[in-house]
């Protein structure tokens, strides 16, 4: 079972030079994000935000919550936590949260080393951003602890497709994306839901579309 990893290259008080690079570059992305993803997210991933939202219940944390575009699909039955791991992202959700009473807090933390004591969520969610945490078993590791017993993880993301000539596009598209924007974090060929299965998840539901490249699933951690 895959357990959290400290890297190698974290700085003595806590400092991490691969998340100070990935921090840079979303707060440079945050004003121009939410117009670059309205119309690939229209084409690719349909809806898959509201197909997450809708089935969070309670006391729930968004992991990677950027600018918050899933806030307003949320019930009124979830009490709302957000993490990110850059402040002009942070800025621009808490805008979007006012007048939002189901928002409880939005915060600037690592999705590899998560605030929050074990068992204290009824609900995960991580929608387009397990394709760019450093460490996505890490990651994972942090929302089984996190979750209570019998609480859901809900995971959004474009993963590795089935139909092999748009897998070798993303192949080539990682390579580019690699050069050009290394500090993103960004990779095209991932599958989350491996990671899901070796932290012993319960998968209720695994849905793939758009040629195998968006899977969308929900998970219960074991009581």
């Amino acid at each position: 079972m895959s357990q959290p990893n400290s890297r190698p290259d974290r700085r003595p008080g806590g400092s991490d030079p691969v998340l100070d690079a990935m921090r840079a570059h979303w707060d440079s992305q945050a004003p121009a994000y939410d117009r670059a993803m309205d119309r690939v997210e229209r084409m690719f991933a349909g809806d898959g935000r509201s197909w997450v939202c809708r089935q969070a219940r309670g006391r729930t944390l968004e992991v990677a919550v950027g600018t918050g575009r899933n806030l307003e699909l949320y019930g009124e039955d979830v009490e709302l936590t957000g993490i990110d791991l850059s402040p002009r992202m942070l800025d621009i959700a808490r805008r979007r949260a006012r007048g939002m009473e189901h928002v409880a807090a939005l915060r600037e933390a690592d999705a590899e080393n998560l605030p929050f004591p074990d068992a204290h969520f009824d609900s995960v969610v991580a929608t387009l951003s397990l394709c760019s945490v450093p460490d996505v078993g890490a990651s994972v590791a942090e929302m089984r602890r996190v979750l209570r017993p019998g609480g859901r993880l809900l995971l959004l993301d474009h993963v590795r497709p089935t139909v092999a000539p748009l897998r070798w596009a993303l192949r080539g598209l990682e390579w580019i994306t690699a050069r050009t924007q290394p500090d993103s974090g960004e990779r095209f060929l991932r599958r989350p839901l491996e990671q899901v299965r070796e932290q012993g998840f319960a998968i209720e539901a695994d849905e793939r579309s758009k040629g195998g490249a968006i899977e969308r699933v929900s998970a219960v951690k074991p009581g």
